[in-house]
């Protein structure tokens, strides 16, 4: 069963990582190491019949920290879900992208000089390219074209713009298939070529181009054709990455974050680059929010079938087109809104963003109005039924159900008030006897060494335990549990801080999830 037992005769419960996921098992724990060669726990007991016991709990933990990693994995690897359709927005980015890059190369190309040679040359040799050039780097100015250069690049643009002008008058998208798919690479698309939308992105692709192609005729005559400002990252540091992709990656790498936090910053970061790409940091416009929130906005409450799978633009799109269907919370909104701008923020302090270049928060004053949580109280049908399973009425425990806590936590909730961290992450001594009155106590408190957090200081509070709670027997499991494993033990272990799932509340799931075992 994986058990071991110490130099003190303690029962430990161990289990060894797969070696494929050693690295995603670290991060799903959220310890800070780089990789987890081995699962380990102790069982608090020297009895081998005892620890047999509790070992079940113990390793079926174990197996879900597998699956998530398993998961993580998964996701990570797996192509992006194919597409049927872009929505305007989209098209529009992308033959923005598209122009601005043609204009960028062009600028970085014509005054750059023999500096901008000599770092294109190191790139496509590192990629194991082969790189030729018509003069030898030594013999190029240090600013911008020779005369010769100047004549050769206008001598071949008046080919280019002749194909792609022609390509464009006979509607033939073929001149420009090779941009296009480069385009729904870096934008993390897989689309349906046989699709109206990859006719749509492939025509506004070549208009792009051709329109390209006009401003850098301009540029050869000595016109004044500014590139755009998003674009300008790129030349400025075109092996430094600095997207937001590496922005999020480094923020992740500086310090150990709860699990949970990391996983919906994540989510909120992967939503914002299916819509707009993985842009550099600091080309993040506040247009580019403002899209983002909108769009967050059609997302439908509930998902299922293909939509479980689904990006944000087919999530918003499919909520455009059903306006009746319940849409996300503000607060749900926000919280993606606010993942997405402490990234932003991070890439800015960090310098992702280059130095140089002038910031502004593009998420500010981007939230939606009506925080207030749209959740209602239980109807007495909603209670009839919650407490009318089996847990309750025959102490049937589901599996993977999380042991006692499928039975207390929910009366626990609906006596209390309390949050579902705050019951998690109670211990024996939060139980107590007030001595004058003899009235019984539960205290809600922050520890930090046991991994106990509230969400604010002023959530510290001492609540009377309802009596139905004492008749049900609460009182004598904590007094049982004390006595057994001590004061600081916790009153539910396989969903306390830092048991199964690391991080604050990452592990505690809600109601739903403890009766049903989810």
């Amino acid at each position: 069963m994986g058990l071991i037992k110490n130099q003190h005769g303690t029962w430990y419960a161990q289990r060894k990582v797969p070696e494929r996921l050693q690295v995603a098992v670290a991060r799903v724990l959220g310890n800070g190491k780089t990789k987890q060669v081995f699962l380990k726990k102790s069982l608090g007991t020297k009895e081998l019949k005892a620890a047999n016991v509790r070992a079940k709990l113990v390793l079926a933990g174990f197996d879900r920290t597998f699956s998530e990693a398993t998961a993580a994995l998964e996701l990570a690897d797996a192509p992006p879900a194919s597409r049927k359709a872009l929505n305007a927005a989209e098209i529009a980015r992308m033959a923005e992208a598209l122009f601005g890059k043609l204009l960028a190369d062009d600028e970085a190309a014509r005054f750059g000089g023999r500096a901008y040679m000599a770092s294109l040359e190191a790139k496509l040799r590192r990629r194991g390219e082969e790189f030729n050039s018509r003069s030898p780097l030594h013999t190029l100015r240090e600013f911008g074209w020779s005369p010769e250069q100047l004549s050769e690049q206008k001598g071949n643009l008046v080919s280019e713009l002749q194909i792609m002008q022609e390509a464009l008058a006979r509607g033939d998208i073929s001149a420009v298939v090779d941009d296009v798919d480069i385009l729904l690479a870096d934008f993390q698309i897989n689309l349906d070529k046989s699709s109206i939308s990859y006719r749509q992105l492939g025509t506004e692709a070549l208009r792009a181009y051709v329109s390209a192609l006009l401003a850098i005729e301009k540029r050869n005559t000595g016109q004044p054709v500014a590139t755009p400002k998003f674009m300008l990252g790129f030349m400025a540091a075109p092996e430094s990455g600095g997207t937001l992709r590496n922005a999020f990656e480094g923020w992740d790498k500086e310090r150990s974050r709860p699990a949970g936090t990391v996983h919906e910053y994540r989510r909120a970061v992967e939503m914002f680059i299916q819509l707009h790409g993985d842009m550099p940091a600091a080309a993040i416009k506040k247009s580019h929010a403002r899209l983002f929130r909108e769009a967050l906005q059609d997302v439908p409450q509930r998902r299922i079938g293909e939509l479980r799978k689904a990006g944000l633009p087919e999530l918003s799109a499919w909520g455009r087109t059903h306006p009746e269907a319940p849409k996300v919370s503000p607060g749900t909104i926000n919280k993606q809104l606010g993942a997405v701008q402490a990234i932003a923020a991070w890439a800015f302090a960090n310098g992702v963003v280059p130095e140089d270049t002038a910031w502004a928060d593009p998420f500010a004053r981007m939230r939606v109005q009506g925080e207030q949580s749209e959740r209602t109280s239980f109807e007495n049908a909603d209670l009839r039924l919650l407490f009318a399973a089996p847990v309750f009425t025959k102490h049937e425990y589901p599996e993977g159900g999380r042991g006692v806590a499928a039975f207390w936590l929910p009366l626990l909730a609906l006596f209390t008030g309390a949050r579902q961290a705050e019951l998690a992450g109670l211990t024996t001594a939060d139980v107590q006897i007030e001595p004058e009155t003899s009235s019984p106590l539960l205290y809600i408190t922050s520890q930090a060494s046991l991994g106990k957090r509230l969400k604010t200081k002023a959530s510290e509070r001492v609540i009377p335990i309802h009596t139905q709670l004492v008749k049900l027997g609460f009182l004598k499991y904590a007094d049982e549990l004390r006595k057994r494993d001590g004061a600081k033990a916790f009153l539910f272990p396989p969903v306390a801080p830092n048991q199964g799932r690391a991080g604050s509340g990452a592990g505690y799931g809600n109601i739903r999830h403890v009766l049903c075992g989810a």
